[in-house]
């Protein structure tokens, strides 16, 4: 079994592009078809020839997290933006608008057999699980809308453009799902063996902190800006700084269960530097 793997894998490598082709049909989708194959066997070929079999060592046997991290399934939201060497240090749950019910499983795996002294949630800007959440998507596919149903959203603010809506939402299903983990997790947080933590993810700088930021929103269910950050120095041991944004940031959820958030004031949060 493993020579035809291997056989498989360097096949991948040579196969020669009219190959290709013809598994793909002619034209620019076939086009597209070579050059993400290639990318993709030739990113995993340098990947595997620039690390030594020390750098598998201590996760080719079992692994040993220290983060369990549900994000979405967004393209542009990857590990690289939170770990350098996220191979055997992040549990990964990825989904629909990073929500925690629909991955349920995979979570508490992450939590209670990996044992995971943190588990953060990573919502990030330009979201289009929220922005199909508040618009009408019963167009869409059974098992799309089973999904978007589990997103609650706080009642729109007349006063707001869809940006800042779109803004207020992201930051709201962040906190519902704090808010959820803190429910099914109480015990974990009680006893001090868990930190559940709530980001938000920004590479467009739409919260004002810098572009590519992550911007923690909820510390164990608190929201006060001055709370995470004296949360962060504590759970980092670094002297962090917030930045002040000239905008106003979203409301944040209020309630301990997942259902839609009221608004409030907005604060500044903490900007992992």
């Amino acid at each position: 079994m493993k020579k035809m793997l291997l056989g498989l894998a360097l096949a991948g490598v040579l196969l020669p592009s009219a190959t290709l082709a013809n598994e793909a049909g002619a034209g620019d989708e076939a086009e597209q078809l070579r050059g993400i194959v290639r990318n993709l066997l030739d990113d995993n070929n340098a990947f595997a020839k620039s690390r030594k079999p020390a750098y598998y060592k201590p996760f080719a046997d079992g692994q040993h997290p220290r983060a369990t991290v549900v994000t979405c399934s967004d393209s542009r939201v990857h590990t690289h933006a939170l770990d350098k060497t996220p191979d055997g240090d992040l549990f990964m749950v990825r989904n629909i608008g990073n929500q925690i019910s629909t991955a349920e499983g995979s979570v508490e795996y992450g939590v209670h057999h990996l044992h995971t002294p943190l588990l953060i949630i990573v919502g990030h800007v330009a979201c289009g699980a929220i922005k199909a959440a508040r618009s009408d998507y019963s167009k869409e596919s059974a098992s799309i809308k089973r999904e978007l149903d589990t997103i609650k959203l706080p009642a729109k603010n007349p006063k707001n453009d869809d940006d800042e809506e779109i803004l207020r939402g992201i930051d709201a299903n962040v906190n519902n799902q704090v808010a959820f983990a803190m429910k099914k997790f109480t015990e974990e947080v009680k006893e001090g063996k868990l930190t559940v933590i709530g980001a938000i993810y920004d590479f467009r700088n739409d919260l004002h902190q810098g572009q590519g930021r992550l911007v923690v929103t909820n510390i164990n269910g608190n929201t006060d800006a001055g709370n995470i950050m004296s949360g962060l120095m504590k759970l980092s041991g670094a002297n962090l700084s917030m930045e002040k944004k000239p905008a106003a940031k979203p409301a944040a959820a209020k309630s301990a269960e997942p259902k839609a958030a009221e608004p409030k004031a907005a604060e500044p949060k903490a900007a992992a530097h």
